[in-house]
């Protein structure tokens, strides 16, 4: 995979986790440890895409 292609598929990663999060924050009866976890995740992926990118755009 090209280094574009890495950081469009973390790029996509990325939107993929915010969107989980945001499913799960609607529900009524979210889970915080499943909320935390997906949040860990999207860090680690915002961290992977500045260490190709070197800016913090997301």
């Amino acid at each position: 995979m090209t280094t574009e292609g890495h950081i469009a598929a973390l790029e996509r990663r990325h939107q993929e986790l915010d969107r989980q999060i945001q499913t799960e924050l609607q529900n009524t009866r979210y889970d915080d440890l499943t909320v935390s976890a997906l949040k860990r995740k999207k860090l680690e992926v915002k961290d992977e895409l500045t260490k190709f990118t070197g800016a913090n755009a997301y």
